[in-house]
């Protein structure tokens, strides 16, 4: 079985984020979205809401398992049994960070890193702009799935 590892904190999941899962889910028999969970990291939205997230957008989609981790990526992979690591890839700088994290990951283990290009259209899409949006008070229907607009 070829079992990929997409992880990320998805605070919150965004239409890139959607974006490389949808595509990846044609290149792997399973893929496993993993929220990293961090103390030292302070989060917008609670561990629940974002499982929430990522299972409502995906509740069709029996390929996608949704779960959290903590401690080393590549040791989680190992644990579940995935062979790769799915990333995606907005523009340069986000290359030169993930190539370093995939060749340390290498060095690490035998699991290989696979990059996916975000389509054009979102690849302006971060979640750190979402939540930037968010916290001013606009409108960010149009970068996130319905899952993640809250309904107030």
């Amino acid at each position: 079985m070829r079992r990929a590892l997409f992880p990320g904190s998805f605070d919150p999941l965004t239409l890139g984020h959607y974006d490389i899962i949808k595509r990846g889910i044609t290149l792997f028999d399973e893929l496993v979205i993993a929220i990293g969970i961090n103390a030292d990291k302070t989060y917008m939205f609670s561990l629940e809401e974002r499982i929430r997230f990522i299972e409502e957008a995906f509740k069709d989609e029996p390929k996608i398992k949704v779960t959290t981790y903590q401690g080393l990526t590549v040791d989680f992979c190992k644990k579940i049994g995935a062979n790769f690591i799915l990333r995606g890839l907005r523009n340069p700088a986000d290359f030169e960070f993930e190539k370093a994290i995939a060749h340390t990951n290498r060095k690490l283990s035998e699991i290989e890193t696979v990059f996916l290009l975000t389509s054009s259209g979102k690849s302006y899409i971060s979640s750190s702009i979402v939540r930037d949006v968010i916290r001013n008070g606009g409108d960010y229907s149009g970068l996130v799935p319905e899952t993640v607009v809250v309904k107030s």
